[in-house]
């Protein structure tokens, strides 16, 4: 599974890093970001409740 936040949609809440801190985090701009792209497999739930989450749908599982 591969994780990316869309930057335009993202209004910086603080989800999904609370939610899946060891896929996303905040950038400089206060924004999420996928830390690391590939979600391995034990953490996909977690990633999966994160974008789920998202009150933007920012978050793009593939």
């Amino acid at each position: 599974m591969i994780a990316h936040v869309e930057k335009d949609a993202c209004i910086g809440c603080g989800l999904c890093p609370s939610i899946c801190p060891e896929i996303f985090e905040m950038d400089e701009d206060g924004l999420a970001i996928a830390a690391k792209e590939q979600v391995p497999q034990e953490l996909e739930d977690s990633a999966q409740e994160a974008a789920e989450s998202c009150p933007t749908e920012a978050i793009i599982l593939s």
